[in-house]
């Protein structure tokens, strides 16, 4: 059904396989397949959440997730399942306020903490170079504030035991 989507499954029975968006992927989703002993007949939780009957959960959140199920006899998986989903800001207001000063990607903090990541101004001039782990960058280039416009960036972390790259852009408010 999805052409690009990562795969986990758990360890006890009942079995689940959840099948979720790659980091940035837009529309973001989380399907999941109950393999093994029950009814048949499942609900599905996210993030505590009330239980559902559609297996598949859209337009998910960036941010860590848990996901849990359960047949009509009550069963239930073991322990929920977390996964990550990862998706960047779309802007960044660098007024000294101490909200959206710096801009960074703070999804990758836990799951690509060594991710690199690099800012370029719209002549494709590199700006700064920095990791998840960081700050991040504070809307200047040698201490002087940088115009209000948009930036491109690149980030380059590991998903599926492999490298990828990630280009997009973000906004700078002032």
């Amino acid at each position: 059904m999805y052409k690009n989507y990562i795969t986990k499954v758990t360890k006890y029975k009942p079995y689940l396989v959840l099948e979720y968006s790659d980091a940035f992927e837009i529309p973001s989703f989380i399907k999941v397949t109950v393999l093994g002993n029950g009814s048949n007949n499942y609900s599905y939780q996210l993030d505590n959440g009330n239980y559902q009957d559609s297996n598949i959960f859209y337009n998910v959140s960036s941010g860590e997730h848990s996901i849990a199920s359960k047949d009509n006899l009550g069963h239930c998986s073991p322990a929920p399942i977390i996964i990550s989903i990862i998706n960047h800001p779309k802007f960044f207001t660098p007024n000294g306020d101490g909200y959206n000063d710096y801009w960074n990607i703070p999804d990758l903090l836990k799951s690509n903490p060594t991710a690199s990541i690099q800012i370029f101004d719209r002549y494709e001039k590199l700006i700064q170079r920095f990791s998840p782990n960081s700050k991040g960058w504070d809307g200047t280039s040698e201490g002087i504030p940088l115009p209000a416009d948009d930036y491109w960036f690149t980030v380059e972390y590991n998903e599926k035991n492999s490298t990828k790259i990630f280009k997009s852009h973000f906004s700078l408010k002032r």
